[in-house]
């Protein structure tokens, strides 16, 4: 049976063409209408007018990973579509096809229309397919210009188009592609990958709150020096120097918006073994995807609701007070929020729907910890219960101004002595994201169990998460890094 297959758009009179086996649908009906949450594989095309992070757009692809249907373009091209490195790196891998593709343009700049991989003329069909193999989005529209000195094409920008910006001469061209696509005549392009035995280290000297303290880090490069690495501290300064380096190990925390996520990116486009990978930043730092993943894959969780303009005055009904209110890029405990009196909830709703177009709010489970189980290449590595800071509804207590002033204690125990659904379920919703290193956070109500999140960049501090493994953990890290550069290698030189 052919997976279904929807074009989504902000209005579907935005997309004037009718395909046969595509359904046009509006964005919002696709967020928020339950068929569309049911719906087993689709492919999601999604044509939305803009993909600006947490916007509609954005959702929509976000959404459509979570749900397990195939989006196009995915979130991991969507910020790829906004760095300025990854265009760069682009260009620089392509530059002998676009002096070919133009080398009879008299202009000092073009502008090249790529639809599904295709190009109206058929002399840069081969740049335009390339385009579309690193970027995958339908529409895209790309800028390239002749350097006044160098004399030679270079791509200056590259950006994803809605059906509205398709000039009518072209409609019909792109009626004919998008039907060949959708019938199956797809052009596939191998992508390169890299090579070398140098480890980096991601930190930010100046966080008051890294994922890894000092000794900790000591501890990684012991263990990388062990199996095999040479290792290397670097900083958001050194992004330059990135693929001087075999594998990238990130212990700063980590965001979408960030240099975190562009190093990420960048590894993985000049073929570095990454932790974090790109992908695994963008799933684990939202939490409107989490959500979405855990209620399409029957994850226990505890009542959670998407919360958009719409249904914002259903909150209090669906899940009763208090409420717990996410940002959906919230982290450490901030962008959380616990509303207990109804007064307070439609101004604390607002107010964070001014920053995103979906939040979560979810109910509110007390209990005296957390469960933290580490796992990594699908292995469960730690074990930690975190407990609430004292006289607080949360492992952290911040101020006001969101520094942090107490911290409640903490154990942490052999994975074996663990309760078998707590890991079992840990294990669950982390081979639904990958295989990368992962931190689940878990309630435990009796013989109920609920994710709560999952982290990407877990904390690893000395003397906390290395409590029973000790250096065994770190080095158990770094063997699977090892063995992934070498089965990379060998790929390479096969």
């Amino acid at each position: 049976m052919p997976r279904p297959t929807l074009i989504v758009v902000d209005d579907p009179a935005q997309w004037p063409l009718d395909i046969p086996g595509v359904e046009r649908v509006p964005a919002r009906s696709y967020l928020t209408d339950p068929r569309y949450l049911e719906l087993k594989g689709a492919e999601v095309y999604n044509l939305c007018r803009s993909y600006r992070y947490q916007s509609i757009g954005y959702y929509v692809s976000l959404l459509a990973a979570a749900r397990g249907h195939k989006p196009s373009p995915s979130v991991t091209a969507v910020q790829d579509l906004k760095s300025q490195t990854i265009m760069r790196i682009a260009s620089d891998d392509l530059q002998a096809l676009i002096q070919k593709s133009l080398e009879t343009i008299q202009s000092k700049e073009f502008v090249l229309s790529i639809y599904f991989g295709r190009n109206v003329a058929k002399r840069h069909d081969r740049l335009a397919a390339q385009l579309f193999t690193l970027f995958q989005a339908p529409l895209l529209r790309a800028n390239f210009v002749i350097g006044e000195k160098s004399g030679k094409w270079s791509l200056s920008n590259l950006r994803a188009i809605s059906a509205s910006d398709i000039p009518p001469e072209h409609q019909p061209f792109v009626l004919e592609v998008a039907q060949e696509y959708f019938s199956g005549k797809r052009r596939r392009i191998a992508k390169k990958t890299g090579k070398r035995y140098d480890l980096a280290i991601l930190t930010n000297p100046a966080d008051p709150e890294p994922p890894s303290d000092e000794k900790a880090l000591k501890r990684f490069v012991r263990a990388a020096e062990t199996v095999g690495f040479s290792t290397e501290f670097i900083t958001r300064d050194d992004f330059a120097k990135l693929g001087e380096f075999d594998a990238l190990l990130i212990r700063e925390t980590t965001s979408v918006n960030h240099h975190t996520y562009r190093f990420a990116r960048k590894a993985v486009a000049e073929g570095l073994v990454a932790i974090d990978d790109p992908e695994s930043i963008l799933k684990c730092t939202n939490k409107v995807f989490l959500a979405e993943l855990m209620e399409h894959n029957n994850i226990p969780a505890p009542k959670t609701l998407i919360v958009h303009r719409d249904n914002r005055d259903q909150v209090a009904e669906k899940l009763g007070l208090p409420v717990v209110l996410k940002q959906p890029d919230s982290s450490f405990s901030q962008g959380v929020v616990k509303v207990s009196a109804l007064a307070e909830l439609k101004p604390t709703i607002n107010k964070m729907l001014e920053k995103s177009d979906l939040i979560i709010a979810q109910e509110y489970l007390p209990t005296d910890f957390d469960w933290r189980i580490g796992v990594f290449d699908r292995q469960p590595i730690y074990a930690c219960r975190y407990y609430m800071a004292k006289g607080h509804w949360q492992i952290l207590k911040r101020d006001n101004n969101g520094v942090k002033n107490d911290e409640g204690r903490y154990d942490t125990l052999p994975v074996e002595h663990v309760p078998g659904a707590v890991i079992k379920l840990a294990l669950k919703i982390c081979n639904l994201i990958g295989d990368g290193l992962y931190g689940v956070d878990l309630k435990q109500s009796g013989s109920k169990v609920y994710v709560i999140e999952v982290n990407d960049n877990p904390n690893l501090d000395a003397g906390v998460e290395d409590q029973v493994l000790k250096d065994e953990l770190y080095l158990r890290i770094m063997r699977v890094m090892f063995r992934r550069v070498e089965k990379r290698k060998e790929g390479f030189t096969a």
